[in-house]
């Protein structure tokens, strides 16, 4: 499967926005997806991740109450509904797909390109 990140942006501090992840295939109930972020200079960070079948989630303490995760099951598409967005959110996002609920990036084995967001303050 490939997976495909759009809708990053400029947005002012407090905005907000919505990224899409569109896989080109059937994304199986037993995946786990996830949201990392990196920015300049920085680790890629975990942002969010969600049992594809269930549903359910677990989120950064950073992002934690501002962003959401979410899917399209029949869509094959993941989301993350990002609001209230800061400065130190900036930074290229990436949608990611592995087999289990992990917040470490070598854990994922299957990486879109990412999408850039900046938040200007």
């Amino acid at each position: 499967v490939q997976l495909q990140a759009s809708g990053g942006g400029v947005v002012q501090a407090g905005g907000s926005l919505r990224l899409s992840c569109a896989a080109s295939s059937r994304i199986f109930s037993s995946a786990v997806m996830g949201w990392f972020r990196q920015a300049p200079g920085k680790e890629r960070e975990f942002v969010a991740r969600i049992r594809w079948g269930v549903g359910s989630t677990y989120y950064s303490d950073s992002v934690k109450g501002r962003f959401t995760i979410s899917r399209d099951t029949a869509k094959n598409t993941l989301y993350l509904q990002m609001n209230g967005l800061k400065p130190e959110d900036t930074g290229y996002y990436y949608c990611s797909k592995g087999t289990d609920a992990s917040t470490i990036p070598g854990d994922y084995k299957t990486w879109g390109r990412g999408t850039l967001v900046t938040v200007s303050s």
